[in-house]
């Protein structure tokens, strides 16, 4: 009986140990950050601000048209029958339901095409995030950015945890120095 107790206790603490000394390396990424710096990520903006230019033109198109039509409208009222009148009345209705049909639609499809341009970067970008994790021992690695406007999933973690670099360069790219926001400026003191 006391044998079984023994090893039983030589069991458990051998185990003990063993959980001690298996250690945890946990790192973490600023997608951001990563993203922001790859030249690829340049070129979506662009192509996204391209699209965006063009349904804001076309949108502007549809608003002018409503606004002279809505003018028009307006200075004749007085001397249109009900017929007109309600007709008018309708083709306005319908050119203002057109408009934020067009407004809704155009920011869906911005999105999507933001979604579908990303998801290649996206997809490097990770990629390479398991790449390093694995050449760094790194048993977990958190995402800093919670997405825009949240707070971060990682609240604080020393900086040496941060592979957001090491990504980067194993993309091939140089990771550009942040900008620190400038010193505030004292005032200068008095003359006496």
């Amino acid at each position: 009986m006391k044998n079984k107790f023994f090893i039983a206790l030589f069991a458990i603490v051998a185990l003990a140990t063993s959980n001690v000394n298996a250690q945890t390396k946990i790192g973490y990424i600023s997608l951001d950050y990563v993203l922001n710096q790859l030249p690829e990520a340049k070129q979506v903006e662009a192509e996204l601000k391209t699209t965006q230019t063009q349904y804001e033109n076309l949108l502007q198109g549809k608003i002018k048209d409503f606004q002279a039509k809505y003018a028009d409208y307006e200075k004749n009222q007085a001397t249109m029958n009900d017929v007109i009148k309600a007709d008018k009345e309708k083709n306005l209705q319908n050119l203002q339901n057109e408009i934020e049909e067009f407004r809704q639609s155009s920011a869906t499809s911005l999105q999507k095409k933001q979604a579908q341009l990303l998801q290649p970067l996206l997809k490097k970008i990770e990629d390479n995030m398991h790449v390093v994790a694995k050449e760094n021992a790194y048993t977990y690695v958190f995402n800093y950015d919670a997405g825009q406007g949240t707070t971060p999933i990682v609240l604080h973690a020393p900086d040496d945890a941060n592979i957001s670099d090491l990504v980067l360069k194993k993309m091939g790219v140089t990771p550009k120095p942040v900008t620190a926001a400038p010193a505030a400026t004292t005032p200068a003191a008095p003359k006496k």
